[in-house]
């Protein structure tokens, strides 16, 4: 089994919770990150102010926020195949 390796070069906000995310194959996706805003690591990302604090992390190539979440960049360029998965999960994270 091979696991494809992906690298975000560039985000833009493109509404509240949500990124336009630009890969390293030319893909872009749109992510709206609402629905796994949950749990100690993500729920601080709610606070806009924090959320829009996203940054590019030019070492491991993925969005990095300040409080220490972040994404693996496969599941980010794979989001719609992974979002039920991981908002089915995030109702366990309270």
């Amino acid at each position: 089994m091979t696991h494809s390796i992906y690298r975000v070069v560039s985000f833009k906000i493109s509404a509240p919770y949500t990124l336009q995310v630009e890969f390293d194959d030319q893909t872009t996706r749109e992510i709206d990150f609402r629905p796994i805003l949950k749990g100690d690591l993500y729920e601080p990302l709610r606070d806009l102010t924090i959320f829009n604090q996203v940054r590019l992390d030019p070492e491991v190539h993925t969005l990095v926020w300040p409080n220490g979440a972040d994404f693996d960049p496969a599941m980010l360029h794979d989001w719609s195949d992974c979002i039920g998965a991981l908002s089915e999960l995030s109702q366990r994270w309270r």
